[in-house]
């Protein structure tokens, strides 16, 4: 089954949300529609960036994930930008 990640860039928490609760958040969002394989948060260029990796069986399917990842999201915090990328071979590219 192929393998896609969505990357989110988190902004501001939202009030009374603490930053260990993102992540769980969005890994449980996408296990309601999926399997979750990993998740990985990072600083990158001073910018969290949240990574839920996760099975699918199109890309249509990896969207939708990808949008409940986001949503769920939106509760805790605010995202700035996110993409739902697929590998293929050893490269990951993005899904439109």
């Amino acid at each position: 089954m192929p393998s896609f990640r969505i990357t989110l860039i988190i902004g501001a928490l939202r009030p009374g949300v603490t930053p260990d609760s993102v992540l769980p958040g969005m890994t449980a969002a996408a296990a309601e529609l999926t399997t979750v394989e990993a998740s990985d948060l990072a600083v990158v260029a001073g910018s969290a960036r949240a990574t839920v990796r996760f099975t699918a069986n199109d890309t249509g399917m990896a969207l939708r994930v990808g949008r409940q990842v986001v949503a769920a999201t939106q509760a805790r915090a605010e995202p700035l930008s996110w993409q739902v990328t697929e590998r293929v071979k050893a490269r990951w590219y993005p899904v439109r």
